[in-house]
């Protein structure tokens, strides 16, 4: 379980416990199954009219994706860089095969050294690398515009629901029983609660998980580019891995702004040009 989403969903239930219990004299005025059915359902048929089935069919395996560990393999994908660098960098192409048959998982990155030991041109490689990661970010932005657009519908079916109740309401306002005038208001105003609630709690912090999802991606895929460029320039493995632990301290920094603010300026610049310097070699 992902710790800030456990966290996250801890506080929602809490909030809303509050509110059911604390602020109301019965929880149960705060449940209208027809309300929430408006709400869900409207904002389920908007969205199946706005974006292709297949695309709105992978919002299960996106939400199980938010409630997962974040996981970065970005050490790992380095290791196997500098490894499969050293092997490249001897000669041994059939040690590089066989690892990347067998050792590496990131499909990226096997498709990228394999371009290499092809001897394929540098610039057609780059240019095969780059196109994949735009397409992994358009795709998995688009993911995540499928739960910002459900968090624009949630709210406008919610308001739906109010007109609904406010004609029901007004069908009954010849009635001298006031208190059946109250019963049919709360259930109209409860459908715009829905809508807000889920737009708030659910829709967009998903959309937002997703997104930050994809930055982190795009990083370490960055990396991983940047690291066959040089492979494929024949650069030594020393070198390879010491412009790679580079990245990898610039790339916690952006990610942890304390830490930066923690060291100075100057000394985290003659940090990075120390590792960015090419080691000298008899």
């Amino acid at each position: 379980m992902n710790p800030s989403t456990l966290i996250g969903i801890a506080a929602s239930i809490l909030m809303l416990a509050s509110v059911l219990l604390l602020s109301a004299e019965s929880a149960a005025s705060f449940i209208n199954l027809p309300g929430l059915a408006i709400v869900l359902t409207g904002t389920l048929a908007a969205t199946f009219i706005s974006y292709p089935l297949k695309e709105v069919v992978r919002v299960v395996r996106l939400v199980a994706l938010v409630f997962r560990r974040e996981n970065s393999r970005v050490q790992e994908d380095v290791q196997e860089l500098v490894r499969l660098s050293r092997l490249w960098f001897k000669g041994d192409i059939h040690a590089v095969e066989r690892a990347l048959e067998s050792d590496v998982r990131n499909p990226f990155l096997r498709t990228g050294v394999q371009l290499v030991i092809d001897n394929t041109r540098e610039e057609e490689i780059l240019d095969l690398l780059r196109w994949r990661v735009a397409r992994m970010k358009a795709r998995e932005r688009a993911e995540a515009q499928i739960f910002r657009t459900m968090a624009l519908y949630a709210p406008a079916f919610g308001m739906i629901g109010t007109l609904v109740g406010l004609v029901n309401m007004l069908e009954v306002m010849d009635t001298d029983q006031i208190g059946v005038i109250g019963e049919k208001m709360a259930v109209a105003l409860l459908t715009t609660f829905y809508g807000i609630v889920l737009a708030n709690l659910v829709f967009k912090p998903i959309a937002v998980k997703l997104e930050r999802r994809t930055e982190e991606r795009l990083i370490a895929m960055n990396m991983v580019l940047e690291g066959v460029s040089l492979m494929s320039r024949r650069r030594l493995p020393s070198f390879i891995e010491e412009t790679l632990k580079s990245f990898m301290a610039n790339h916690h920094d952006e990610l942890r702004d304390d830490e930066v603010l923690d060291e100075p300026m100057e000394k985290t610049g003659r940090r990075l040009t120390f590792a960015l310097r090419p080691r000298k070699h008899a």
